[in-house]
């Protein structure tokens, strides 16, 4: 049978060929349009001359000159398309994107010069004050505030100062001394931004009224921002157009029709079936009319006759593979074991005239070895004098010498290993008494104190061996005699104490401590443990007496 996975690998390759497609029309989106330069008339050259000379710009007087050269303005900007090179196109429903980049950094020196006009004459701000400040600019800015005017500036004057930078179309001016100015195309603003910090000053009046410092920034105006979102709506569809387009040139032709089902044609099928150069299309058209339901009870038997020779050649052909496979088995293991054969070969032929070659080398060192001590003799015979024979002595002097240095060196290195052998013996010898001076030390300290505990009880037992005086030393002694009974291993007196103080808070450890040092046939007090671990702990040893006497 025919695999179904291989028809539906078929079957998806449509969905396949449309996602590249997609991905081919995205990268398209990303070319950058051609640029032009587009130039400007200037009405009154000599006005700026002074200012594009001093942005390396094209000397005054001919006509299609820039104010403000396209670096500072927006670089790769053309009017006629109203895009942007190298940007893809933006989404015009994104608020908060322009078309224009921010102006130049502000650490780009830009030395600003005297200009003049027919009516004013524009001064620039010192340049070691920092440069004025703009707001951040709106997408799709074509108007600017002028703020900072002359109290006498007319429509007219402020026409003539700005009008260098672009086409004005519309100017609406305050009482307050700032006005709007609209321009016709986006990159005028920013040469409009250049004037900013210049103070203006009416012809050649001092009066306060006649001189201003101008103010240029970025007016957000609803005009221009309804002109931007058109145009990039329009761009949008545009894109979504030339994508389209490239889409229908990139989609593959369809395939050819089927043709319908009929005895002829099953005929021609089973005929193309056994065929291995038209298999391929006819499987197709055997798919495809089992697929629209062509079998029926009377074209069951022709499509079962299909079906059996497209099995049969599938397994014809499945097991053509498997031989052509151990085919190519076999020849991969015999071109691997030929080429084992070739290496080992060469290499042993390699190794055995290494070998010769190094047999051949070791004669010839030998020869020559041969030869110089047979130089060496003959020369000793011919020039040997009696100075010769002197220095002959000299040197095995000094050979016997040196000889008698280094036997003396070698006596005293051993001597040295000896000495160090002897240290290290005496060293562990050292570590050991000390370990077993420390052993001494704490077997001293405990007899003493056995002894001295000794004495003083031999010393103390006429006071030990008084009466009681009290009924409560007779209530206590009870106690304690109890509590020590239950306890035959002994305890020490702050166990003894902690447990008296929960009957009589007020009793104390050293009172307990001479009551039983006072009975001791009735108390013993005994040391267990070494060193640290030494402790005294009291036994009942009354029952011990009775069982003596």
């Amino acid at each position: 049978m025919v695999d179904a996975a291989g028809f539906e690998s078929v079957a998806q390759c449509p969905r396949e060929l449309h996602q590249m497609m997609a991905a081919a029309a995205d990268g398209l989106g990303s070319i950058a349009l051609d640029t032009t330069q587009l130039n400007m008339s200037v009405t009154d050259p000599t006005a700026w001359a002074t200012a594009m000379n001093n942005l390396g710009m094209v000397p005054v007087g001919l006509p299609g000159q820039q104010l403000v050269s396209d670096s500072i303005c927006v670089p790769g900007f053309d009017p006629g398309l109203n895009m942007m090179t190298g940007i893809t196109p933006i989404n015009p429903m994104i608020p908060g994107l322009g078309l224009v980049p921010p102006p130049p950094p502000t650490e780009v020196a830009v030395v600003k010069e005297i200009i003049h006009c027919k009516s004013c004459t524009l001064f620039p701000q010192n340049p070691n004050l920092p440069p004025p400040s703009t707001r951040e600019r709106p997408p799709g800015c074509k108007t600017v505030f002028v703020g900072g005017l002359p109290e006498n500036a007319t429509e007219e004057i402020i026409q003539e100062v700005f009008e260098q930078c672009g086409d004005i179309t519309a100017i609406r001016k305050s009482k307050k001394n700032f006005c709007h100015i609209r321009f016709a195309e986006e990159f005028m603003v920013d040469k409009a931004i250049y004037l900013s910090g210049y103070r203006m000053r009416l012809g050649s009046s001092t009066d306060k009224k006649d001189s201003g410092r101008l103010h240029v920034d970025f007016a957000q105006a609803r005009d221009d921002f309804y002109e931007w979102e058109c145009k990039q709506r329009m761009r949008a569809r545009e894109e979504r157009h030339r994508r389209k387009l490239e889409e229908d040139r990139l989609r593959p032709p369809s395939p050819p029709a089927i043709m319908h089902y009929s005895e002829h044609e099953a005929a021609l099928l089973a005929d193309k079936l056994k065929d291995d150069s038209k298999f391929s299309e006819a499987i197709t058209v055997l798919l495809s009319w089992i697929e629209r339901g062509e079998v029926n009870r009377r074209s069951a038997n022709q499509f079962y006759s299909m079906v059996q020779s497209a099995n049969s050649h599938v397994r014809r052909l499945m097991n053509e593979k498997a031989t052509h496979e151990q085919e190519m088995e076999e020849a991969k293991e015999n071109f691997k074991n030929a080429l084992t054969g070739i290496l080992t070969q060469s290499l042993a032929a390699q190794a055995y005239a290494l070998k010769e070659e190094n047999d051949s080398l070791r004669w010839q060192l030998d020869a020559y070895r041969n030869e110089v001590e047979l130089l060496k003799q003959e020369k000793e015979q011919l020039f040997r004098t009696e100075e010769n024979l002197t220095k002959d002595q000299q040197l095995q002097f000094l050979q016997q010498t040196m000889q008698g240095m280094q036997q003396q060196l070698l006596a005293i290195q051993e001597e040295l290993n000896n000495k160090k052998s002897e240290l290290e013996q005496a060293k562990e010898e050292q570590s050991h008494t000390q370990a077993l001076l420390k052993v001494l030390q704490e077997q001293e300290i405990n007899v003493l104190t056995v002894a001295l505990v000794n004495q003083d009880r031999e010393n103390n037992t006429e006071k030990r061996s008084q009466g009681l005086k009290s009924e409560k030393e007779a209530l206590l002694i009870g106690i304690i005699s109890t509590f020590l009974h239950v306890h035959p291993f002994g305890a020490n007196i702050e166990y003894l104490w902690s447990y008296m103080q929960q009957l009589d808070s007020k009793i104390s450890a050293n009172e307990i401590e001479m009551l039983l040092m006072r009975l001791p046939r009735m108390f013993k007090q005994e040391f267990t443990g070494v060193g640290a671990t030494l402790e005294k702990r009291w036994k009942l040893c009354a029952f011990e007496g009775i069982k003596t006497t």
